[in-house]
């Protein structure tokens, strides 16, 4: 991929809209812009009204046109920004231009790679810049916005760079003596190392919660057939969206619905009844339930006022137990469930305020020095490993020692890109669209 060529993209967004913004990055973009703005001169970051005609003179639109001069840009590079209106004719005809003169169609990423190769970005700041694009709450936007400006890359320079100060001192100690090298030195580098490993492990055990606050927390309705499932999930989404009958095994499938439930998206999912299956619909329907609970944040166990109610003495932190109908229910309340009726509204407001306060708890957990998205969690994994073996090496094997603290340093580079591997950049700068 030439770092050199000029391109350009649409970096807003796609269809009929008031304001198109396209983005042209490459060198020497000065010439280019006098062209755009029909203008002899002007002023790096300044925005101009102009009457952008293409090469045959004729008017494509009136545009605001703002130059970005090297190395003061999002990508390091001369970056042309053109606010034009939101026509896709419009925004063609300004492509075609673009074209004319010698530029390419980005491909998603590319922008945020010059970022990246001209020491703009990192690669844990792309990360929170996919995060953020992808942000659907105001949770989201905030773990993003707190990685893509340098939070999690100061963390992680911090960790490499303790990690190769001890790798030095432990291979210092096979060609020093003890009086040429700090008192204690080898009890203090296994100190060090141990908290390192404290530290990553602990980010580590909060990837879930990470994970759930930047993809959704998943809350799913379990339970046997004809219980009410489907009306509650109907009833908390606040909309008709399950089918509801009387007649038991009416939902075959996995009906799921994102909402925003307190500032957090939640994935939402209406389940197969749990029993034993008639036919092989069923049966898969069941499969997939089964999938359900294991993935799920938080499951919702529903119970009927008609039947036996059991309820755990002990639940589990992500349960929640329902009974349901509780119109038709004469009996005193079991303690520690939640009773529901989606006919007269009984409940439901308890039910979601249960939900939200667990997501709430489950949210504090991810309040961790950085945010682990799947990328990151496997070098953190890496890492964590060999500070491990480090620890086990022995005092008496610092040959070892440091080879080790050495890898998980390596480890760390690769999350932020300073050691990098094409697949790694490959994969990271995928995620991103045109124009970014």
């Amino acid at each position: 991929m030439n770092n050199n060529e000029t391109i350009f993209a649409l970096s807003s967004g796609h269809g009929k809209s008031g304001v198109a913004v396209i983005r042209v990055s490459g060198d020497d973009l000065y010439s280019l812009f006098l062209q755009i703005t029909n203008r002899k001169s002007v002023d790096s970051r300044h925005a101009y009204f102009a009457n952008f005609r293409d090469t045959a003179g004729d008017l494509i639109d009136q545009v605001i046109a703002v130059y970005f001069a090297a190395p003061h840009s999002f990508t390091g590079t001369d970056v042309i920004e053109i606010h034009s209106h939101g026509a896709p004719a419009v925004v063609e005809k300004i492509f075609e231009y673009l074209r004319d003169m010698g530029g390419r169609m980005a491909v998603p990423g590319e922008f945020s790679r010059r970022a990246f190769y001209n020491n703009k970005m990192d690669l844990a700041d792309i990360d929170g810049l996919a995060a953020l694009l992808d942000a659907q709450t105001d949770a989201q936007r905030k773990s993003a916005l707190a990685s893509m400006l340098g939070g999690d890359s100061e963390i992680y320079n911090a960790w490499r760079g303790q990690m190769i100060e001890i790798s030095a001192y432990a291979a210092a100690m096979l060609d020093y003596a003890d009086d040429e090298l700090p008192a204690n030195i080898g009890k203090t580098i296994r100190i060090k190392t141990k908290r390192l490993y404290d530290e990553i492990t602990n980010a580590i055990s909060r990837y879930a919660a990470v994970r759930a606050i930047r993809s959704g927390f998943n809350v799913a309705l379990v339970g046997r057939t004809n219980v009410g499932k489907s009306s509650l999930f109907n009833a908390i989404l606040g909309a008709n969206r399950a089918i509801v009958s009387d007649t038991p095994g009416t939902t075959r499938d996995v009906v799921s619905a994102t909402i925003d439930m307190g500032g957090y998206m939640v994935n939402l999912s209406d389940t197969a009844g749990i029993r034993r299956a008639t036919d092989a619909v069923e049966k898969q329907g069941i499969e997939r339930t089964k999938s359900e609970i294991a993935n799920a944040d938080i499951v919702i166990h529903v119970q009927s006022a008609k039947n036996k109610i059991t309820i755990p003495p002990r639940p589990a932190k992500n349960e929640i137990y329902v009974v349901n109908k509780s119109d038709i229910c004469n009996a005193e309340h079991i303690r520690g469930a939640i009773y529901t009726s989606t006919k007269t509204g009984d409940g439901i407001k308890k039910l979601i305020g249960t939900i939200s306060k667990k997501i709430a708890q489950i949210a504090t957990t991810a309040e961790s020095s950085v945010a682990v998205n799947a990328r990151t969690r496997t070098m953190l994994n890496d890492a964590a490993a060999e500070l491990k073996n480090a620890l086990d090496a022995g005092t008496e094997n610092y040959d070892i020692f440091s080879e080790h603290t050495r890898r998980a340093a390596d480890a760390i580079g690769k999350i932020l890109g300073t050691i990098t591997a094409n697949e790694v950049l490959d994969a990271t700068f995928s995620q991103l669209c045109l124009g970014k």
